[in-house]
């Protein structure tokens, strides 16, 4: 390639980057003019300028891709900054049953609706995969866009997103495992690795985060970014090699750091976490043919209603067991009831399955309409709070 020819081709990705920057900003203005996170904009965006979009841009796949998986590293790191140590060890002390009861009602659905649609087990469980697990990016997006992260549910709420991850080192995998016929001792060693793994990173955070943060809070503002940065990506790109989710690395990095240098932290992260997170959401839905989604509409539609339904279940009963009132459990549920990262990841699996293809596109429809509904439904639940404070002061101050 001449030199003259590359100097048009990045001329060309730089007007459509920039192009696409400032959409992103006038959504980002009309969202917060109306109060509600900008996520279903991005997403609709995502999906007008992608595959069989009606603008698609000609844009670099994998430098886009490998922007917004920073960008899931970094709301999880923004997020953790936000949490102690000692909710952590609490939330896993107390959470259990709410854990086992967020696998049992979330993956059921799918799994049930995979045998109806005639598919095989291990393609229906990969669909009870997808239905079980949230985004943890857009559930932690939601918690920050609407200003919730101090709310009483929020502990809940990170609890299940860790119990989420924790489970994924198991049934990644097992479901992996389904899939290729793999044997039963290479499956057991690879859930050992991966659960020694996670074991090591969080005792690591918590034994040794206070060292940490006095280092760091030596350094310049510059220094602690960059710091913060490179340990983000090292410890999510540790986890990921051993098969574990790169966003609970992320998300302990950000457990480990206390005192000033984490208020330091979270205000030199977040423009950095707000930029990324919104490539992150554009490309979610860039990689989704619109054309191939009409065909499983009714099915996906139908999932769902039922997938969200779930999640509000899942949100009442572990706002009920931490003691919260009815408005605080209705935002838990409504904030969990997005799928997104992971729920792609685990339909991936499948893709050299019989029913590989429809799994792949029920999955992809599925997951953009929880996806769209799920901030959507997360405002509302605020809304119906402010009718109930209106009633019932009580409620009000329980479910704050």
């Amino acid at each position: 390639m001449t030199l003259a020819a590359a100097s048009g081709d990045a001329a060309k990705v730089f007007l459509e980057i920039g192009a696409l920057a400032l959409v992103l900003a006038i959504l980002a203005r009309v969202a917060g003019r109306f109060g509600f996170t900008a996520i279903p904009l991005y997403l609709l965006a995502g999906l007008a300028v992608g595959e069989g979009g009606v603008f698609p841009l000609d844009l670099s796949h994998q430098f886009i891709e490998v922007v917004a998986e920073i960008g899931v590293l970094l709301l999880l790191l923004a997020l953790g900054l936000e949490y102690s140590a000692v909710e952590l060890r609490h939330g896993l002390r107390t959470g259990a049953a709410t854990g086992v009861f967020d696998a049992a009602v979330d993956f059921l659905p799918g799994f049930a609706a995979g045998l109806v649609l005639g598919w095989s087990t291990p393609a229906a469980v990969l669909l009870g995969g997808v239905t079980w697990v949230t985004s943890s990016g857009i559930a932690s997006k939601v918690l920050t866009d609407l200003d919730r992260l101090a709310n009483r549910e929020t502990p809940v709420i990170l609890n299940l997103l860790v119990f989420e991850d924790l489970a994924m080192a198991v049934f990644l995998p097992v479901a992996s495992a389904l899939v290729i016929g793999r044997g039963l001792d290479a499956t057991a060693a690879t859930i050992a690795v991966a659960l020694a793994t996670l074991v090591l990173i969080m005792v690591l955070a918590l034994r040794f985060g206070a060292r940490l943060s006095a280092f760091l809070n030596r350094g310049s503002d510059e220094s602690l970014l960059l710091a913060v940065f490179g340990l983000t990506l090292v410890v999510g790109g540790l986890a990921q090699e051993v098969e574990v989710s790169a966003a609970i690395g992320a998300f302990f990095v950000g457990l480990a750091l206390s005192g000033p240098v984490q208020q330091r932290a979270g205000a030199l992260v977040g423009p950095l976490r707000d930029l990324f997170a919104a490539v992150f959401f554009v490309f979610f839905s860039f990689q989704i043919d619109p054309a191939t989604l009409l065909h499983v509409l009714a099915p996906a539609v139908a999932l769902a209603a039922v997938g969200i339904a779930t999640k509000m279940a899942t949100g009442w009963f572990a706002g009920r067991r931490a003691g919260i009132g009815s408005s605080g459990r209705r935002r838990a549920g409504a904030t969990l009831a997005a799928r997104g990262e992971f729920s792609i990841v685990i339909a991936s699996l499948g893709v050299g399955l019989r029913d590989g293809r429809d799994l792949g596109a029920v999955a992809a429809a599925f997951v953009l309409l929880t996806a769209l509904a799920g901030p959507i439904a997360a405002r509302f639940a605020d809304r119906e709070r402010s009718r109930s404070d209106s009633r019932d002061p009580t409620e009000a101050v329980m479910g704050s």
